[in-house]
């Protein structure tokens, strides 16, 4: 793998910095918006707790499902205007559920979004390896900080604008951001489809997928993903419960202590893909995920309330793998077209076994009224990326991998 020379992030590729940035925010902020507000929503048509459970299970089901369609649909369109379909597809869904009148258009609007945020997500790093293969590392840690901030953005003043104008107000703003985000992938797909008869698609094989399953490296970043969404989707589910239970804290506290737990991504989003591009930190970064989360199962074990806060904290560390497997998505790949796969099919598999998760935790705890359980499960789930991270830190493409396995790619 030779590094290529760096030229300013800037220079010729503006429109792909901001379009990159306005994707990544209006892929979260979708997703974001609408929980803080369904009391609201409530007071107009009833939201049933089934109707509440379907739209949390929603999001790794239709990300699974559409990520394993994406790389047909980018063959088909092109990476630019997957985008500005993606995009285009969310501003419907976030305006048709800012107008929902039932529990059923709004869980149909919202299933729709999450498909377009599917889509989004695979297409990110592929993006960022076509635009900027001399700057993945700096480009990895802008998106997935503006992940992190639209994350955590919309809790904050979803229920201040609801209160000031109305919850339809408060959804359907986001979709300004999205349809923003349609203009400069607009302008890139034109420019791309004017240069298509310059560029090799013979990497856009539908081989690529099929080739990800017999590859050591793809499934080392499909555990080191998996590890950090099934973390991540748990602790939102089950973490202010389990706290409250095991810790005693109160439901106020339990609540802060989970935006603590989310608090964690921003520093570790701005600090991990800069780690493995200049340091090739990947061994280590690893390391310190699997500690930290081990450590922090540890202490809800054994000393729930001697340090809550502590337990918690390094609980949100381990999620470090999600920026890192973004990182590496790029860089273990040659071209964008061969990370398209690699994304695909990493994200696919993931949130597919991440969707079981907190539904599963959820049914032990009940089994066994104890979080002993379920605690010892997510301890083995952190462990198994001590063999992957192995794997992964060797400095080699996935195209490496098959051609000293099977020939030529």
């Amino acid at each position: 793998m030779t590094a290529l020379p760096a030229r300013p992030l800037w220079q010729g590729r503006a429109l792909a910095v901001v379009g990159i940035v306005l994707f990544a925010f209006s892929l979260r902020t979708a997703v974001a918006s609408l929980s803080p507000v369904l009391a609201f929503i409530g007071a107009d048509f009833a939201v049933t707790p089934a109707v509440v459970g379907l739209i949390g299970t929603a999001p790794p089901v239709c990300y699974a499902v559409f990520g394993i369609l994406t790389p047909q649909l980018e063959r088909r369109f092109g990476l630019e205007r997957l985008a500005v379909a993606a995009m285009v597809v969310a501003v419907v869904g976030m305006t048709w559920r800012a107008l929902a009148v039932d529990a059923v258009t709004l869980l149909s609007s919202t299933a729709l979004i999450f498909a377009a945020v599917g889509v989004g997500n695979i297409l990110l790093p592929p993006l960022v390896k076509k635009y900027f293969p001399d700057r993945i590392g700096l480009m990895t840690t802008i998106y997935s900080t503006t992940m992190a901030v639209a994350t955590f953005t919309p809790p904050l003043v979803a229920v201040p604008i609801a209160d000031a104008a109305d919850w339809r107000v408060s959804l359907g703003l986001w979709a300004v951001f999205a349809l923003v985000a349609t203009i400069p992938w607009i302008a890139l797909s034109i420019r791309a489809r004017s240069q298509e008869a310059d560029v090799d698609i013979e990497a856009a094989s539908p081989q690529a997928f099929r080739r990800m399953w017999r590859l050591p490296l793809a499934w080392a970043l499909v555990v080191g993903f998996t590890v950090s969404g099934v973390l991540a989707y748990t602790s939102f589910a089950w973490l202010p419960t389990m706290l409250q239970d095991v810790a005693g804290v109160t439901p106020a506290a339990a609540g802060a202590l989970l935006s603590l737990f989310a608090a964690m991504g921003l520093p570790c989003s701005l600090l991990v893909p800069v780690l493995v591009v200049r340091f090739n930190a990947t061994r280590t970064l690893f390391g310190v995920a699997v500690a930290a989360g081990l450590a922090g199962i540890a202490g809800l074990l054994f000393a729930p309330q001697a340090a809550p806060w502590l337990w918690v904290v390094l609980l949100g560390i381990a999620p470090l793998l999600f920026p890192l497997t973004l990182v590496l998505l790029g860089l273990r790949t040659r071209t964008h077209e061969t990370a398209v796969a690699l994304s695909a099919f990493v994200q696919s598999i993931g949130y597919a076994i991440v969707a079981l998760f907190p539904f599963g935790i959820g049914l032990i705890h009940g089994w066994t009224d104890s979080w002993t359980g379920p605690l010892l499960i997510l301890a083995v789930v952190v462990a198994a990326a001590i063999p992957a991270g192995a794997v992964a830190a060797r400095r080699h493409t996935v195209e490496d991998d098959w051609e000293r396995r099977h020939g030529a790619w």
